[in-house]
């Protein structure tokens, strides 16, 4: 498949090892899956099916990519097993085609959006904090100027490590301290913001799920005050999970986006896990794109995510 083909090599490599222990942890189970087998019958689609569930896939979503391999299995009649690996790689692509997932390939912003206002969310430890700083460093390295909101003031560590990242990026920020008013936070940083012609504005927010309502009466209030300074800010509520805790982030997705309206997700710390395959179910249940994922540690391994060059580092066999 020729689209397979024009990835940037640095790009992929970080990618290729950040998926290495998912893609050993499938191919070894798919393997197995289709030892003694040269077709793909019921008994290899059963095993199959396992493979997908125990890979944190998730199960409607696993359902739906066993449905479409049966469907090619009865119009090909013999559907070889070593042809397996590219079906999966097809369907799979196409799964998070439909759900516009990966449809970026560099860090961008629209150009009529000035500032351009993103609203993070996600409950602590997920490496919420993290993420803005990197994302703040791709944007600069990206020739953009960028804007930090320290709106998560329950905290005082998150305060602090928000202005440790904005020190190291080199890039300005607002923040007013613990438990000020992060709805004050976010109007002052747009003010900023617009004050300064920035590019774009990363807003960081409490994480706290144990209330949901008052975690949605927060983020509400938050985008009702930055709606003063931009009439449709937030451009984009980016939620942030831990791919590394596979099902809990599911469920993690699930309480967010009752409380709030997300618009898309990035997926952190999949390089720590076998866990990679919880990024297509979060993008088939949700319907949300996910946008960007985190690799490894350094500020390069946070990459925009691509739908083409993840299935083909989650299938590439290794040498």
């Amino acid at each position: 498949m020729g689209i397979f083909n024009f990835f940037s090599r640095d790009k992929k490599e970080k990618l290729d090892e950040g998926l290495e222990k998912t893609k050993s942890s499938v191919f070894s189970k798919l393997t197995k899956a289709i030892a003694g087998k040269s077709k793909v019958d019921e008994e290899v689609l059963d095993n199959l099916e396992e493979v997908l569930i125990t890979s944190d896939v998730g199960v409607n979503t696993t359902l739906k990519i066993i449905e479409r391999i049966e469907e090619r299995v009865a119009k090909d009649k013999y559907l070889g097993t070593s042809e397996l690996d590219g079906i999966l790689k097809d369907e799979i692509a196409a799964l998070l085609e439909e759900n516009n997932s990966g449809s970026e390939t560099e860090f961008t912003i629209p150009a009529d959006k000035k500032p351009y206002v993103v609203m993070v969310v996600g409950v602590n430890g997920v490496g919420k904090t993290t993420t803005i700083g990197k994302l703040a460093h791709q944007f600069k390295k990206a020739g953009l100027k960028v804007v930090l909101g320290a709106a998560d003031t329950f905290r005082a560590a998150a305060v602090d490590q928000l202005k440790i990242w904005a020190e190291r990026v080199d890039v300005p920020i607002v923040e007013q301290g613990m438990n000020a008013d992060p709805a004050s936070v976010a109007y002052d940083t747009l003010q900023s913001a617009v004050s300064q012609d920035a590019d774009v504005v990363l807003i960081d927010t409490a994480g706290r799920l144990h209330n949901k309502v008052n975690l949605m009466n927060e983020l509400s209030k938050i985008k009702r005050v930055m709606m003063k300074i931009i009439p449709d800010a937030p451009h984009d509520v980016l939620l942030v999970l831990d791919g590394s805790t596979g099902q809990n982030a599911v469920e993690q997705a699930r309480q967010f986006t009752k409380a709030t309206e997300v618009t898309s997700l990035a997926l952190t710390k999949i390089d720590g896990t076998a866990k990679g395959g919880v990024v297509i179910g979060i993008s088939d249940e949700f319907k949300i794109p996910v946008k960007y994922i985190g690799v490894g540690e350094g500020m390069e391994h946070l990459q925009v995510f691509n739908k083409y060059e993840f299935v083909d580092s989650l299938f590439s066999k290794t040498e």
